[in-house]
């Protein structure tokens, strides 16, 4: 699997920084270049070629909210750092996918990162009513509670291991593997792993 290509928004250098170290190294991911307040992102995006935008909107989004939204057609998909709920909903108005707070660990920006470069939506529990009240209802929980041996193996769905990494990484059989993965498929009553994922990210027992 190629890395994927992470360009970093952020007005605020110290931001920047922060986020390219805290990404830096990561296995499957690629941080291809960082953009300040002041830089031309229509130009850096031709530059760099990013496939995710991880950007941090800062203590007072207005502004950037005003950039995300004039670049929303020509851009990537967004995974965008609020300092809050309040803007969350502005955020997704101007085109981003991801919601996730300032202070998001590397696990959770990776995982959502990832989902976004899918097609998904990733928002942070304590957002999602502001930013979508239709996603933030929760769904009836599934008819059988996933073993603990089930949720690693979701986990690892939502990084995006296929079942041979999956298999590697818990020790397994690809066979085993894909026994797991059926299972929660007909649990979560989902048709695929992206489907699930989702419905898990709603469920709360996952988080991207």
């Amino acid at each position: 699997m190629d890395d994927l290509r992470v360009l970093i928004v952020a007005g605020d250098s110290l931001a920047r920084a922060g986020l390219a170290s805290m990404l830096a190294d990561q296995a499957g991911y690629l941080v291809v270049g960082q953009v300040g307040e002041e830089e031309d992102l229509t130009g850096a995006l031709e530059v760099f070629r990013p496939e995710v935008l991880i950007w941090d909107l800062g203590w007072d989004p207005t502004a950037q909210l005003e950039r995300l939204a004039d670049l929303r057609e020509a851009s990537p998909p967004v995974v965008a750092l609020l300092p809050d709920e309040t803007h969350a909903s502005q955020a997704r108005a101007a085109g981003a996918t991801g919601l996730l707070i300032r202070d998001a660990d590397a696990a959770d920006l990776l995982a959502a990162a990832r989902a976004v470069s899918r097609g998904m939506v990733v928002l942070d529990p304590d957002m999602a009513a502001a930013a979508a009240p239709d996603m933030s209802r929760i769904p009836a929980p599934p008819v059988e509670p996933l073993t603990p041996r089930k949720l690693e193996v979701l986990r690892l769905l939502a990084e995006g291991l296929p079942n041979k990494g999956i298999a590697h990484r818990l020790d397994i059989s690809e066979h085993t593997v894909k026994f797991h993965v059926n299972s929660i498929l007909a649990k979560l009553g989902t048709q695929s792993r992206t489907e699930a994922i989702i419905h898990a990210n709603r469920l709360g027992l996952i988080i991207l």
